[in-house]
């Protein structure tokens, strides 16, 4: 049984990508689509915030302005949320996307109020394109969704399993943190989730739960506290 109502999936473009690094991994959407319709099938509402870095990774040399590198990585989340709503309708789910700026019929503008009505019918709210400005992460653009949509919690999809003392993939001996304060994060400057994020998360209350997405139905188990990752509390 799932532990949370409602709750905001954040997921890392790169992990959309799988082994190719770029663009989409059909087998790996379709996995994540698979593990969300479960949970829509026992009632939890899920909001899905998607990176771009399959597509774009911020401003990759002086000779472009951070501005528009920051507006291509928004589309790019855009192209995202497209996609993989699209594998969510083949595999039967109901879906709706939503931007802060007008994408011709591709997209919905952005509204609480439809955002939560889309959620209570049992769709899956794609939140695309950030927040809309420059100099925001798509982390920030979790944090501010979740608490606009007045989720639960934040469950992180990323490559590794948690939180950890050093790097797990250069040391053997990493420490894994199964529980930790966001203030901890804040505090020390840890670079586990943007300092914006952090920040909102912290002044509003906002659980997180960093899991992995490589973990046999991680996502199902992160929504119903099996998963084993580590949980952020908001203080």
């Amino acid at each position: 049984m799932a532990k949370y109502k409602r709750i905001l999936l954040k997921l890392s473009g790169e992990a959309l990508a799988g082994d190719k690094k770029t663009g989409f991994d059909e087998e790996t959407c379709i996995m994540v689509g698979e593990q969300v319709k479960k949970l829509v099938a026992e009632g939890v509402q899920v909001a899905v915030v998607i990176g771009g870095g399959n597509f774009w990774r911020g401003r990759k040399s002086e000779t472009i302005d951070r501005v528009k590198a920051d507006q291509i990585g928004m589309l790019a989340t855009v192209m995202n949320c497209i996609y993989v709503s699209d594998i969510f309708r083949y595999l039967g789910l109901g879906t709706s996307i939503y931007t802060p700026f007008a994408c011709g019929s591709m997209t919905s503008l952005f509204s609480k109020d439809n955002a939560v009505e889309d959620l209570e019918k049992g769709k899956v709210v794609f939140l695309a394109g950030g927040t809309g400005h420059p100099f925001f992460s798509t982390d920030s653009a979790t944090a501010l969704r979740a608490i606009e949509l007045n989720c639960d919690m934040i469950l992180m999809a990323k490559a590794v399993d948690g939180v950890y003392d050093s790097d797990p993939n250069t040391n053997p001996n990493a420490k894994k943190y199964d529980k930790m304060e966001i203030s901890t994060i804040i505090d020390n400057k840890l670079g586990v989730i943007d300092m914006t994020a952090a920040v909102l998360c912290h002044e509003n209350k906002m659980p997180l739960f960093i899991f992995s997405l490589l973990e046999k139905d991680g996502i199902v188990n992160a929504a119903t506290g099996k998963a084993s990752g580590t949980v952020i509390t908001a203080d």
